[in-house]
C-alpha cells in the first residue's frame, strides 16, 4: 500500500536519515540504559567495585570482616581529653602560668586564661600501665583492651556542626550517619530488628538532634530508629478484639496495596523505605516486647549495670546500656548509645559542655557514664560478643588546656582531643597519637575523622573507598575525599 506523500512531508528529513536513524538508536538505547540502572533498587544506585558482588539481602563485604556489629557510645558536650584519657604533666607542673605562645588567645567563648591542671588526678591502670583520670575506676580495668586515638581534630568548634561531622563525615546537615552507611552496606542481621538504632539519652537528644544519626541522601529507610529504656517503641501490641487470624489477614491485604501502589511509584525511596518500616513494625510486634523488657535479665545484671543506682541519671543510663547490649546480642548492626544530651542554658548541666565549673559538671557526669560503660564493655567480654563487636568511644571535640578568662572552667577546642576503639580486631592497650604537652593541639600523627571512619569501615569488611552512593552528581563516601587507616590500632 502506497504511503501518503503528505505524511511524508509532515516528517524532518533528517530524521529518516540513516545517520539521523542511527544517531536517535544510540540516544534511545542509552536512556534504555540509564531507565534500567534507576530502576534498581527502586532508583537507588549502589557503586561498588567491578570486581566485589553488588551486596543482596544482608549485605556482602568487599573482604572477611573482622567485626559484624558496631556499637557506638558518644558523649555529647566536648569531653575533655586531658580531664579522661591523655594526661599531661606538663598541667601540673605549670598550672596557673600562661599558655606559651598564646596568651590571651581568644576562643569559642572569648578570652582564656592561664593553664590549669586536672582537679582529679591521673592513675596508672592495667598492665600497661596507661594513665586515666581517677575519677574512672570502673573503665579503668578497661584499658588493656583498648586503643586510644590522642590526635583527633575536628572542622568546627561549634556543638551542633562538630557532632554532626563527627557521626557523619560532613560539619553539614543532610549527610548519613555512619551507622546508615553501614546498614546500607551489610543491611541487618535480625530481619525483625532494624539494621540500626539509635539510643538517646534520658536528658535528650544531642545538639542538632536526629541529623546526627539521618539517612541524608542515603534511602530513607536507612535512618536510625530511634529507642530507649525511657522512649520505648510504641504501638507494638495488637489491639484488642483482633485475632491473630484477623490481623494476618490485614497485613496480607496492605502487603498487596503497598505493593501495587509501589509498582505505580518505582522511584520514591521515601515511599520504599515508608512500605518497609511497616513491614518492619508488623514483625517487631513480636521481637520488639521481648527484647526491650529489661525485666528479663537476671538480679546480677541488673546490680551490674546500676540499673537501680539512687541516682536517676545514672540508673536510666544504665538501663540504657543493657538495652545496646540486648540489641546488638539479637543482631542490630549499628548501635548509636549516646550519655548525656544538648547544651542548656546553664553549661555543662546536660551534656560535658564545662565552659564555667569543670570540677562540679565532671564529677557529675563522670559517675553517670563510668559505671554504667564498664559494666556494658564487662558484659560483651563475658558473652563473647566482643570477638565481633566493634566499640567506639567519641565526642564532638576536646577542652582548652587553659580556663576560660574569671572561671574554673575550660573552652571548646576542636584542634586536638581523644576517641578510642575497642573489641574485634582492634588491638589492646596502645595509644595512637598525642596532642602537644600541654593538650592544646593534636601533634604527633594528627587524625581525621574521616581517618577513623576508614578504619571502622576496614574492621567491618569494607573499603571506604570503594562504599560510595551517586548523589548530585558525585560518587559520595563516608570519608569524602579523605581517609586512612589506622593500622596502628589494628589487631
Amino acid at each position: 500500500m502506497p504511503l501518503d506523500e503528505s505524511l511524508l512531508n509532515c516528517v524532518d528529513e533528517t530524521v529518516l536519515s540513516r545517520r539521523g536513524l542511527l544517531a536517535d538508536s544510540f540516544r534511545g538505547l542509552a536512556g534504555v540504559a540509564i531507565a534500567s540502572l534507576l530502576g534498581q533498587d527502586g532508583g537507588t544506585n549502589r557503586l561498588w567495585a567491578a570486581t566485589t558482588p553488588q551486596p543482596s539481602g544482608a549485605g556482602t563485604p568487599h573482604f572477611a570482616p573482622r567485626a559484624k556489629r558496631v556499637l557506638q557510645i558518644f558523649c555529647p558536650g566536648g569531653a575533655s581529653h586531658i580531664d579522661l584519657w591523655e594526661h599531661k604533666p606538663s598541667l601540673e607542673k605549670l598550672d596557673g602560668q600562661p599558655l606559651p605562645g598564646e596568651t590571651g588567645v581568644s576562643t569559642f567563648q572569648g578570652k582564656n586564661g592561664n593553664l590549669m591542671r586536672s582537679p582529679w588526678p591521673f592513675q596508672p591502670a592495667g598492665a600497661s600501665g596507661k594513665m586515666v583520670s581517677s575519677l574512672l575506676p570502673h573503665m579503668a580495668r578497661h584499658v588493656d583492651d583498648i586503643a586510644f586515638v590522642h590526635s583527633m581534630y575536628s572542622k568546627s568548634n561549634t556543638h551542633g556542626p562538630a557532632c554532626v561531622f563527627m557521626n557523619t563525615g560532613s560539619i553539614f546537615e543532610g549527610f548519613p550517619a555512619a551507622g546508615a552507611w553501614v546498614g546500607y552496606a551489610l543491611g541487618s542481621a535480625n530481619e525483625n530488628l532494624p539494621a540500626y538504632v539509635a539510643i538517646p539519652d534520658i536528658r535528650g537528644e544531642p545538639p542538632n538532634g536526629q541529623a546526627n544519626w539521618s539517612n541524608g541522601f542515603l534511602p530513607a529507610q536507612h535512618q536510625a530508629v530511634v529507642i530507649a529504656d525511657h522512649q520505648p517503641v510504641r504501638n507494638v501490641a495488637a489491639p484488642s478484639g483482633v485475632s491473630a487470624d484477623e490481623e494476618r489477614a490485614t497485613r496480607e491485604y496492605l502487603n498487596f496495596l503497598n505493593e501495587k501502589h509501589e509498582t505505580q511509584h518505582p522511584g520514591s525511596s521515601e515511599l520504599r523505605a515508608r512500605i518497609n518500616a511497616y513491614k518492619l513494625a508488623a514483625r517487631m510486634q513480636l521481637s520488639a516486647p521481648e527484647i526491650l523488657n529489661l525485666n528479663a535479665e537476671t538480679a546480677a545484671t541488673h546490680r551490674l549495670y546500676a540499673t537501680a543506682d539512687p541516682n536517676p541519671l545514672k540508673a536510666a543510663y544504665g538501663r540504657n546500656c543493657l538495652l545496646a547490649r540486648r540489641l546488638l546480642e539479637q543482631g542490630v548492626r549499628y548501635v548509636n548509645l549516646y550519655c548525656a544530651s544538648r547544651a542548656s542554658g546553664v553549661d555543662g548541666l546536660l551534656n560535658w559542655d564545662a565552659h564555667k565549673t569543670l570540677k562540679a559538671d565532671y564529677e557529675r557526669h563522670l559517675p553517670i557514664f563510668d559505671e554504667p560503660t564498664a559494666a556494658l564493655l564487662t558484659d560483651l567480654k563475658q558473652r563473647g560478643l566482643l570477638n565481633d563487636t566493634l566499640v567506639l568511644w567519641t565526642t564532638e571535640f576536646g577542652r582548652m588546656p587553659t580556663q576560660q578568662e574569671g572561671v574554673p572552667g575550660r573552652d571548646h577546642n576542636p584542634d586536638g582531643f581523644t576517641c578510642w576503639m575497642m573489641g574485634a580486631g582492634v588491638k589492646g592497650g596502645v595509644s595512637v597519637g598525642a596532642t602537644d604537652e600541654f593538650g592544646r593541639r593534636a601533634a604527633v600523627d594528627p587524625t581525621t575523622v574521616w581517618d577513623f571512619y576508614a578504619t571502622v569501615l576496614h574492621l567491618l569488611g569494607l573499603s571506604h573507598t570503594q562504599l560510595t552512593y551517586y548523589h548530585n552528581g558525585l560518587n559520595r563516601r563516608l570519608t569524602d575525599v579523605h581517609g586512612n587507616l589506622l593500622r596502628q590500632v589494628l589487631a
